[in-house]
């Protein structure tokens, strides 16, 4: 009688399969992006030099997507606004340190989300290195871009206060001091209760916005403390801190008897909860608003590794964002502030 395998082995063979054709179409879509952009990239720099020399001007790139149009209708993307981009897309970078190996890691259509959102070099080299390691799709790009990530980050990095611990750097880049979260689409006047359920039924653009190494654990978790049951309002675990990192969401303005809740709250995990190989648990309190020197004030004294954020449920105006940020900047480099 012929052997046959049993059913848990036959799933487990044909995984196996599936796996080695998805890693090999990943495998070979990146080689077509980085193909595509090298070429994007020589065809911007030929372009961008052959102008130099024309007499046409501006015409030779008219000239030349009449040239694709008429002999080669099949190629898309050839058009005057096209070829216009290859060469932008060549003179942004052709200054610059950054490499291929980097650029080619990006789509096309993120490359010119890049271009169109951002002003600066800093901002795009931002977004890029971001990009990737976030492993943003170019919708999610655009979405960061639009909401102001790079401002408010910038802005974050260099006003935000946080707790003196040792992994007080890291924590410091990343957390943020003042969250968007204006895809949960609720009132101005919701309840906390409301608030915390519409972040778990957008669960996916509130890691968007935290950042991708927040894995959710769960709501309303549990902590044991005494004979007293406290409930956490959001729970997740932070692969590159390997920590645990709990999040009460407040309504109104931040007070200064949060700090010693959420304190309890840490002990309280890093005694029942926390793995002997993670670091001890961090705490973010996330408020309607804040008042920055009670803050420093509430967590000058405070041992556990906690910071406090603010978030708005509309977009902040990006404008007044870099405004913000140029005027800081300015000032630091005057020596104003330190």
């Amino acid at each position: 009688m012929e052997k046959t395998l049993s059913a848990k082995n036959t799933a487990d063979s044909f995984a196996e399969v599936i796996k080695i054709i998805e890693t090999s179409r990943e495998s070979a879509f990146r080689k077509v992006n980085e193909e595509l952009i090298n070429m994007y990239w020589q065809i911007g720099e030929y372009i961008s030099e052959a102008m130099k020399n024309s007499a046409y001007g501006d015409g030779y790139i008219q000239n030349l997507a009449d040239f694709f149009a008429e002999n080669y209708p099949e190629l898309k993307g050839f058009n005057r606004r096209g070829l216009y981009r290859m060469k932008q897309f060549y003179e942004l970078y052709a200054d610059t340190e950054i490499v291929s190996s980097v650029m080619t890691q990006l789509s096309w259509t993120s490359h010119l989300k890049l271009m169109s959102g951002c002003k600066t070099f800093e901002e795009r080299r931002f977004y890029m290195e971001m990009s990737i390691k976030e492993h943003y799709t170019s919708r999610e790009l655009e979405q960061q871009i639009d909401s102001a990530y790079y401002e408010r980050y910038m802005l974050s990095s260099k006003m935000a206060e946080t707790a003196i611990t040792e992994t007080g750097k890291k924590i410091r880049n990343i957390f943020r001091d003042n969250y968007v979260l204006e895809f949960l689409d609720v009132e101005e006047t919701v309840e906390e209760k409301d608030l915390q359920k519409s972040i778990v039924r957008n669960l996916k653009n509130f890691i968007l916005e935290i950042g991708r190494d927040f894995t959710f654990v769960g709501e309303e978790y549990r902590v044991q403390v005494g004979n007293h049951d406290f409930f956490i309002d959001l729970l997740f675990y932070h692969r590159e801190l390997s920590c645990l990192v709990a999040f009460e969401l407040k309504i109104g303005e931040f007070q200064a008897e949060y700090i010693s809740k959420m304190g309890l709250y840490l002990e309280a995990l890093d005694r029942e909860i926390k793995k002997e190989n993670e670091n001890p648990s961090v705490g973010v309190i996330l408020c309607a608003s804040k008042d920055d020197e009670v803050v420093e004030f509430a967590l000058s004294r405070n041992l556990s590794p906690a910071m406090v954020s603010e978030y708005t449920l509309k977009l902040i105006d990006k404008q007044l964002l870099q405004r913000k940020l140029k005027e800081y900047i300015e000032l630091s480099e005057s020596g104003a502030i330190e």
